[in-house]
């Protein structure tokens, strides 16, 4: 079992201590949880569907036809019919439906009226549907999802990148050093959002797509901030210690100047995240991004402009954009001030 040195115990205590960033993060990791296994809260399927003395799980199942449970088709069950034909008829049979028994695909439309519909309690459309009748809340907790899951791959890749070769800059320095600040001055002024309009008129831009787009210009930032770190560690005794033990490069760029350079690659973090989930939302909103109908928010907010009277659906969007990048920057703040140097490091 590892145990914690009490420079990190201290850096623990000062997060903790900073509410605002404290609830941020179990804020943000409740919405995490919630979306991850967003199957078994908003969901078209039946959590535990009990028929003839046989339990049934449908959540995470493969397709169940409806003649299993007594009905006169062979297509996938529709569990909100089962669940009032089982109540109509009293048996032993039951079915348990989601709190939010719709999936963020469904069109919920109904006779002689139109959607968008708005906020119903008795339909369990509990933030309205879409103009195309799909439910709001469902296509948000989906579209947090997919846009976290974005923004932490987009992390990973511009970490890696940024990170090496910030830490291999500013480390052999020299003409090493030189060529790659020119590739990096060279490559910060192509123009991104052409480079997204070319692409997307080409090929559909899909989740990895957009990911590799967006890493191939996102890791310059770090790379910079590592290359200025690295220049600075690479001076300092327990450098020039370790070197002269006859330490590799490798080994003293990987277990040396990047673990002491750990508290600015985590402050960086969640703000990383945080502009990855606007990158993605605004591209999904100029058109950009994720193909239809995949569950996004900035596809929400376009709807929301182009239905304004359908005030719910610009509401939930935004209201949902302004919690999840408050949250996330209140927990960058905590991070900031828990990793501070001056409040663990003494300089003789």
């Amino acid at each position: 079992m590892a145990v914690l040195n009490p420079v990190t115990k201290a850096q623990l205590r000062r997060f903790c201590s900073v509410k605002r960033g404290f609830w941020s993060l179990v804020i943000i990791l409740i919405l995490m949880f919630i979306s991850f296994f967003a199957e078994v809260f908003i969901n078209s399927r039946a959590l535990v569907v009990y028929y003839q003395g046989a339990f049934y799980f449908p959540t995470y199942a493969d397709m169940i036809p409806g003649k299993t449970f007594g009905l006169d088709y062979s297509y996938e069950t529709n569990y909100r019919e089962l669940k009032q034909k089982m109540d109509r008829e009293g048996g032993t049979g039951f079915v348990v439906m989601p709190p939010v028994p719709y999936d963020p695909y469904e069109n919920d439309l109904r006779l002689n009226e139109y959607p968008p519909f708005p906020p119903s309690f008795s339909h369990r459309h509990f933030l309205g549907t879409d103009n195309v009748g799909r439910d709001v809340l469902a296509r948000l907790v989906y579209g947090f999802r997919t846009a976290i899951l974005f923004s932490l791959g987009l992390l990973f890749l511009n970490y890696t990148v940024g990170i090496s070769l910030g830490c291999a800059m500013g480390y052999f320095g020299g003409k090493f050093d030189l060529f790659f600040q020119r590739i990096i001055e060279i490559w910060s002024n192509i123009p991104f959002l052409y480079v997204i309009i070319i692409v997307s008129s080409i090929v559909v831009p899909s989740f990895m797509v957009l990911i590799l787009i967006m890493a191939f210009f996102g890791w310059i930032s770090i790379t910079w901030v590592m290359r200025t770190m690295t220049y600075r560690e690479k001076e300092r005794e327990y450098i020039l210690a370790v070197r002269s033990l006859g330490a590799s490069h490798l080994r003293i760029i990987f277990r040396h100047i990047i673990p002491n350079t750990i508290s600015v690659i985590v402050t960086y973090a969640p703000f990383a995240i945080s502009g990855g989930i606007v990158a993605l939302t605004s591209l999904d909103y100029l058109g950009f991004g994720l193909p239809a109908p995949t569950p996004s928010w900035g596809e929400l907010l376009s709807q929301g402009w182009q239905n304004m009277e359908a005030w719910w659906i610009s509401a939930a969007v935004v209201s949902a954009l302004v919690v999840t990048l408050m949250t996330v920057t209140f927990i960058g703040e905590g991070i900031r001030e828990a990793f501070d140097p001056r409040r663990h490091t003494v300089y003789e």
